[in-house]
């Protein structure tokens, strides 16, 4: 047949790599009748462990403001430990930038939701995230900021 060794992709560990909670205006800003704003900042960043074993994390910043005070800042980072051996090298950006997050982000939104509302507070559910578009979006955003050397492939 053919020599090529069969792919593997194999979760080793989803966790929990930090979080943390701020209220640095209470107890005073829970006396507010005014509704907060709401930012939810989201990142995803992939490393090598070691060889074919790589780290990917998915951090969430959500703060929410009542004017120019902050109520909370949770900022979480959840990571997974991939196993990802065999596949072609053009692959492997797509398969940590949208499958491995793709495997994380539940547990980041569990996370988040859950450290909100034990800081006393209704819980912040943190909206689907179509991974591959946001992966599409950050190639093309490389692409325009790379240096002109010829025709980009389209």
């Amino acid at each position: 047949m053919s020599d090529q060794q069969e792919p593997i992709f194999q979760i080793q560990r989803v966790y929990l790599k930090g979080a943390s909670l701020e209220q640095p205006n209470s107890p005073e800003i829970l006396l507010e009748q005014e509704s907060p704003t709401v930012d939810i900042q989201l990142g995803v960043n992939a490393a090598p462990v070691a060889d074919g074993v790589f780290e990917v994390t998915v951090t969430a910043t959500v703060q929410t403001k009542i004017k120019d005070k902050t109520v909370f800042l949770v900022e979480a980072t959840q990571a997974g430990i991939f196993e990802i051996r065999n596949l072609p090298q053009e692959q492997m950006g797509q398969v940590m930038g949208i499958a491995c997050p793709q495997i994380v982000y539940p547990y980041l939104r569990g996370n988040v939701a859950d450290l909100v509302q034990r800081g006393g507070f209704p819980p912040v559910h943190l909206s689907e995230i179509n991974f591959q578009a946001m992966y599409e979006q950050q190639q093309q955003q490389q692409l325009a900021d790379a240096p002109v050397a010829g025709s980009a492939p389209q």
